[in-house]
């Protein structure tokens, strides 16, 4: 049996949760009169955007669906949507061990660009499209490099028409230019990835193109107010762990029957099947500013407020009482050779590292932004979310892009700490910024060589690093100006005084092999 429109009723009788609604009824309304169209057609996408337009689909509060489009990797389309008529299956791994398998219908139309470039433009001129949602990673907004210098393809695209453009945010403005040719309605643009301050990095992105085009004389007057004063861009949090699909999940799935389940790795380096294993709670919060109106995703769980509430939820989950943990779990799992998040928390190093350095370091300068309590919220991740042990994520999954993460994961707390005079006292928080220091060098606290996660700034920070054998005595000056750079860390560790401490423990972490689990045992004990 093969996952498309004419197994659904035999997944019925398996126990899965179907469409309630009329797929050929949904996919014409939303062609003709699309609301929402989302970039990123990954993991988290299916598990979670889509089941909440299924959700407003079943409960008939509304008749439209969404379209999704690809703008990174075009197999994520080709070979595990389409094929299987844009069904995807959502697979809730409970703490349990038992799952709750849904078939989600809700994707009316699968794009990919640029091949689908025509038919992307038609929709964003839809008076109709209220809503255009990204979950395209944080990397996916960046226009310039570390370096403060516009990537080479944006500057490519900056020196051409609006046309011509190749990139993926270059295109997103040009297609905006079009729509207020076209129609001049007003659209949000909502980023839903994992990252801080996500709308105005969507925002920030967006402008830097227009501006270029701007002075290149591209874009008139009157369509540069238009994407200033119709064109919002509401910040968002997203909190749902969607890790890759795992081997015990398409086993389950193909002892029902069912048939084409393999995982596969695309030519992009995408870990995707045609289903996706999650865990069941899930939190997003949305600035409530859509100009063209939305679909009513309130009735779906969605939190819409202020962008101040949302600000807060997002600090909260990001600096304090998530993100940092993850961050700590992946680097330390890498190197003490654990391959499960669930797995490190029966680990009591690492267990007590996340919860000491939560509780004493995090929670008292964490933002309560109160619509979520923080400590329900940190209680359910250390108790229920991390330990669970049905869901199968990687602290090599999670060190991906660490670079990036650790001004928001650490810097702002850290921050707060220093302007608070009570930076000098942290212990476990640049413990972490040690570990990952080490976890630079490749080689594990057995002293065996393994394969960082990627990471787009790997290749400046890694050599100096790598050339610090064990036991070699490192000072600041070992790293150059990394110590300072607060593109990496998010504040000067010598202006906020922890450059040498940074320093004393990656030394000790990195005196010889299991020095990294005896220097966790004597600051976590």
């Amino acid at each position: 049996m093969k996952l498309d429109r004419n197994a659904l009723q035999e997944l019925g009788t398996k126990g899965y949760t179907l469409p309630r609604y009329d797929r050929d009824k949904m996919v014409e309304a939303t062609v003709e009169n699309p609301t929402w169209l989302h970039f990123g057609a990954g993991n988290l996408f299916r598990a979670f955007h889509a089941v909440l337009s299924q959700r407003l689909l079943d409960e008939g509060l509304t008749d439209k669906g969404v379209i999704c489009c690809e703008g990174y990797d075009q197999e994520v389309i080709t070979k595990f949507l389409r094929p299987y008529d844009n069904l995807s299956l959502v697979v809730s791994l409970l703490a349990d061990g038992t799952m709750e398998k849904e078939v989600v219908g809700s994707i009316a139309e699968s794009l990919a660009l640029p091949e689908d470039g025509d038919r992307v433009a038609e929709i964003l001129k839809a008076p109709s499209l209220q809503m255009v949602s990204f979950t395209i990673t944080e990397k996916g907004y960046a226009v310039r490099g570390g370096d403060g210098e516009l990537l080479p393809a944006v500057k490519e695209d900056l020196e051409h028409s609006p046309q011509e453009s190749k990139t993926f945010l270059a295109r997103l403005v040009w297609y905006c230019l079009e729509r207020f040719e076209a129609c001049g309605a007003p659209l949000a643009l909502v980023s839903t990835d994992n990252c801080s301050h996500n709308g105005e990095k969507l925002r920030q992105a967006f402008f830097q193109i227009l501006d270029g085009w701007k002075d290149k004389g591209y874009v008139s007057q009157a369509a540069y107010e238009y994407a200033q004063t119709k064109l919002s861009f509401p910040w968002s949090m997203i909190d749902k762990i969607t890790p890759r699909p795992h081997e015990s999940v398409q086993k389950a799935l193909t002892d029902d029957g069912l048939e084409g389940m393999e995982i596969q790795v695309t030519g992009k380096n995408t870990y995707i099947a045609p289903f996706v294993n999650t865990e069941k709670p899930q939190y997003l919060v949305i600035e409530d500013d859509f100009p063209n109106g939305r679909p009513a995703l309130e009735k779906a769980g969605v939190l819409f407020t202020t962008r101040e509430t949302v600000n807060a939820v997002e600090s909260m989950k990001v600096c304090t009482c998530l993100n940092p943990l993850h961050t700590a779990l992946a680097i330390f799992g890498c190197l003490l050779g654990h391959t499960s998040i669930a797995k490190e928390m029966a680990d009591e190093d690492l267990k007590a590292l996340v919860y000491k350095m939560s509780r004493q370091e995090g929670m008292p300068v964490v933002v309560d932004p109160g619509v979520i309590d923080p400590e329900a919220f940190l209680q359910e991740v250390l108790t229920q979310r991390f330990p669970n042990p049905f869901i199968p994520d990687t602290p090599q999954r999670i060190a991906t892009d660490t670079s990036q993460k650790l001004p928001i994961r650490f810097g702002v707390d850290i921050q707060r700490h220093w302007e608070q005079g009570t930076a000098k006292d942290l212990v476990l928080m640049p413990l972490v910024l040690a570990g990952w220091l080490r976890y630079l060098r490749g080689i594990d606290d057995q002293g065996n060589a393994f394969e960082c996660s990627s990471d787009p700034r790997l290749a400046e920070f890694q050599p100096m690093v790598q050339k610090l054998d064990f036991g070699t005595v490192a000072t600041q000056e070992s790293f150059g100006t990394l110590l300072e750079d607060k593109t990496v860390w998010g504040v000067d560790l010598k202006e906020v005084g922890l450059s040498g401490l940074v320093v004393d423990y990656f030394n000790q972490l990195n005196q010889g092999p299991g020095a990294v689990r005896a220097a966790l045992r004597k600051y976590t004990a």
